[in-house]
């Protein structure tokens, strides 16, 4: 288990070719299929859009078409790719050009996150990377929560079956409120969202 940090924002900018090297061999692909004509082009469509408040048609001309570089972004999720990519970043080891990334990298995999759901999530809560996510830690579910809980749920209602029947109001509401907290927020507010 990692602390819990946000990470400093950057403002978009072109890659610079010590970080280009450093992400190369997580956007490498091995096997069949046609090679990424320009993967810096492509990267710097990518990080220009989850730096900024802007929708994929909203990215500048002179980046590509809009729709190909969400295709590859949605490509890259499903390939796993941000999610090595945040794994790597956490690590202590991290190399700097890849570490002044971290605000791009924790950015894209928020947004990867539609595509990932509770299992990047749990990721990013195991990482501590709070910027990996929407919403601050206590607001999303959190299933490692619930394994803790869940024996605890189940004495309790199993003492108040054993001491007369149904179990009583308060554990009913305990039981309601334990499962309140591991489940999250269903709406969590744009002013609460990391940077």
């Amino acid at each position: 288990m990692y602390p819990h940090r946000y990470c400093t924002p950057r403002p978009w900018q072109p890659l610079a070719t010590e970080e280009l090297n450093a992400l190369i061999p997580f956007f490498t692909r091995q096997g069949a299929g046609r090679p990424i004509f320009d993967i810096r082009a492509r990267l710097d469509a990518v990080f220009w859009v989850v730096t900024s408040p802007h929708p994929w048609r909203c990215l500048p001309p002179g980046m590509g078409p809009a729709d190909t570089a969400a295709r590859q972004f949605r490509r890259w999720a499903h390939a796993g790719t941000w999610t090595r990519l945040l794994k790597a970043i956490a690590a202590p080891d991290c190399p700097p050009a890849l570490r002044r990334l971290e605000h791009w990298i924790c950015r894209a995999y928020r947004r990867a996150l539609r595509i990932l759901k509770l299992a990047g999530i749990v990721l990013a809560r195991r990482l501590g990377l709070c910027s990996a996510v929407n919403a601050p830690f206590p607001m999303l579910p959190d299933p490692d929560l619930s394994e803790k809980l869940l024996p605890l749920i189940r004495r309790m209602i199993g003492k108040a079956i054993a001491a007369g029947g149904m179990p009583d109001r308060r554990v009913l509401q305990a039981a309601k409120s334990f499962h309140w907290l591991v489940g999250g927020r269903k709406r969590i507010p744009k002013h609460l969202a990391p940077p």
